[in-house]
């Protein structure tokens, strides 16, 4: 790693710490199993059930207000659920008839708004947590957590004098000080730059995976638990709806809806014939569904590629709007009113107006069955 450096005086964020050296924690297994909860009369989650197994990093994605962060207060213990069971390594910490105090929990926070006390230095707010310990030992523990996440230089500063993306990485040392069973972070990353995101998530992504802790992180950015998760679950109106690896999620939505939630779609629609459906990108196959059965058919732009033969369908190129990594191109086909998108690595020799040829993916065709039916 480079030589930290002063961002107060210099503006050049500091290194963060070696990788491989954050303090391991004992492995943890927490189960939640038929959770609800409601404000009144307004049920905010419903039989919500799922494990986090030891090390693990597990997403809670969904947009806002579908549950997650109810959820996750629940896990911390700073909200009670309406019914069911938590338990931790077979101990239920939450019940009708037990509720641990969320600081015997063995349980580690980091918050949206990073939650530092700005009347406290950095080293004050990191030892905070540290009650089991001594005093010395407290400052051992927090000067460790924060050379970690390259913070040492700033232990007798104030939050105020540090970025977003340094405060983020004290709360990060915080949570982790205490060697945590479970570390829960709550749209941690939200607050922060496009250009700093990126860095941050990775660095935590390794500190997380060095302290073997399982993790529960809540985001509503699909991009985000992608990078992040070994798990997501998918939550939508307080239900989970899809729980799976980042790849079966993306490869293999449950519903339309969790389809539109990971990517934008050219969408068309069709009437299932014979175990078929003939639309203007290709036939899409559908052995299952019965003939009359209305569907949408969703394809990914990244699906459509310039074919560099003689082979594929007709095409005229409308709008082409260099995006960097990708052109974004706008294709008017037969039979269509409406363009239809493609996303095509870097940028193109066609112009607006041009005949083309394309392919369509098969595998980033979907094809759901319309609500009408």
């Amino acid at each position: 790693m480079g030589e930290m450096v002063d961002t107060v005086t210099t503006g050049i964020p500091a290194s963060w710490g070696k990788r491989g050296t954050a303090a391991a924690t004992f492995a943890a297994r927490v189960q939640f199993k038929n959770i609800c909860h409601s404000y009144g009369d307004v049920p905010t989650l419903k039989d919500v059930s799922f494990d986090l197994n030891p090390g693990e990093i597990v997403c809670l994605l969904g947009p806002s207000g579908c549950g997650k962060s109810t959820l996750l207060r629940i896990a911390a213990g700073l909200e009670r659920q309406t019914s069911g069971r938590i338990f931790m390594n077979n101990q239920e910490i939450a019940g009708p008839d037990n509720f641990l105090a969320p600081e015997k929990r063995g349980i580690g926070l980091v918050f949206q708004d990073f939650a530092l006390f700005p009347h406290k230095s950095i080293l004050e707010n990191v030892t905070f947590g540290l009650t089991s310990l001594g005093k010395s030992q407290s400052i051992v523990a927090a000067k460790a957590a924060l050379k970690r996440v390259g913070m040492s230089q700033y232990e007798h500063v104030y939050p105020y004098v540090l970025s977003g993306g340094e405060q983020q990485r004290v709360a990060l040392a915080r949570a982790i000080a205490p060697r945590p069973l479970v570390l829960l972070m709550d749209e941690p990353f939200s607050g922060l730059d496009q250009r700093l995101r990126d860095n941050v998530r990775d660095e935590t992504l390794a500190v997380l995976k060095e302290t073997s802790a399982c993790s529960l992180l809540v985001t509503h950015d699909p991009q985000e638990a992608m990078r992040m998760a070994d798990r997501i679950i998918l939550m939508r109106e307080g239900c989970l709806v899809q729980v799976g690896s980042p790849k079966e999620l993306y490869t293999n939505p449950v519903d339309i809806e969790a389809a539109r939630f990971f990517c934008d779609f050219n969408e068309l629609e069709g009437v299932v014939e014979a175990g078929h459906i003939k639309t203007a990108v290709g036939t899409v196959n559908t052995p299952e569904l019965a003939t009359g059965t209305n569907m949408n058919i969703l394809v990914r732009p990244q699906g459509i590629t310039i074919s560099t033969t003689d082979e594929g369908l007709d095409g005229r190129i409308g709008n082409v709007r260099f995006l960097g990594e990708c052109s974004l191109i706008d294709i008017h086909l037969a039979n269509l009113d409406n363009p239809v998108q493609a996303r095509i690595p870097g940028e193109i020799v066609e112009k607006q107006g041009d005949m083309i040829k394309i392919l369509v993916d098969p595998a980033q065709i979907f094809a759901f069955p319309r609500k009408d039916n």
